[in-house]
């Protein structure tokens, strides 16, 4: 109809670089303004790179919420299951923590370069916009799956025993070989990432890598232990009204233990007439 042009402009720099990103925010804020000001002209920016910085704000617009929506939902989930307000307080601390240092990895390698021509994977460049929401949904899952799995061990243990030091001790030693051995397994798999030679695969395989190892070697089996040593019975405290009004749900029944041992058949030692399984 004659009313629309498109101009193609080509900057000397390249298309990932931040110059490249600096050239379309002045176009859109101070050139194209001030050289339409007084017309009819719409005048718009577009392009891989405007895309892919668009795509880039809308994501970290709304990264926040999705992280925050993640991590309540976790604690929802922590709460009902241990009937505690301060292990859903730590689990999500430990979920940032590893989140976030995955993050920083993953910016040290392929942001700055870091070793990145060292692993084949070219030189330093941005990281993928949708990169954040796929590994927090991942790192949250496995980070969640660690904690039940270390914590309802010691929960066991504390409805026992009334003992948070032992319940500590006993919850790490049976679950510590097991969250290792599990660790780097994933550890392994996910580095396996990087020989696929793809930036993008090998941005999830290393930050993957680097938040399960932390996880699993530091977070889990070291700090976790540790404050949950130091809190005592604090670890399990519950305010009254809160107990009243949530329901019961638990991992697994505190009674099942007392059903299964009276499962047992027993019968006399001849040794010394005592009752043995």
């Amino acid at each position: 109809g004659g009313d629309t042009a498109v101009l193609t402009v080509v900057p000397d720099s390249a298309p990932q670089s931040k110059a490249t990103s600096d050239l379309v925010d002045r176009l859109r804020d101070d050139v194209l303004p001030t050289a339409g000001q007084g017309t009819s002209l719409d005048v718009y920016v577009g392009g891989v790179t405007a895309g892919y910085d668009d795509f880039a704000q809308v994501i970290i617009g709304k990264l926040p919420l999705f992280v925050g929506v993640v991590i309540a939902l976790g604690c929802l989930l922590l709460l009902l299951a241990f009937r505690s307000i301060g292990i859903p307080l730590k689990a999500a601390l430990m979920n940032v923590a590893a989140v976030a240092s995955a993050f920083g990895v993953v910016v040290a390698i392929f942001q700055w370069g870091m070793g990145s021509e060292l692993l084949g994977l070219g030189r330093a460049g941005p990281i993928e916009p949708f990169l954040p929401v796929i590994m927090v949904s991942v790192l949250f899952g496995l980070s969640m799956d660690y904690q039940v799995f270390l914590v309802s061990r010691m929960y066991e243990e504390w409805l026992e025993t009334g003992d948070n030091r032992r319940a500590v001790r006993v919850g790490l030693a049976e679950t510590s070989r097991v969250i290792n051995s599990a660790a780097v397994i994933m550890i392994a798999v996910f580095l396996a990432f990087v020989l696929s030679g793809d930036r993008v695969i090998a941005m999830f395989g290393i930050g993957l890598a680097a938040a399960v190892a932390l996880d699993a070697f530091v977070l889990r089996t070291l700090l976790v232990p540790a404050l949950m040593h130091m809190l005592g019975g604090a670890n399990w405290w519950l305010p009254a009204w809160l107990d009243r009004v949530l329901p019961r749900i638990s991992i697994e029944n505190p009674e099942c233990r007392d059903t299964d041992r009276a499962k047992i058949p027993w019968q006399r030692s001849s040794d010394d007439g005592q009752l043995v399984p």
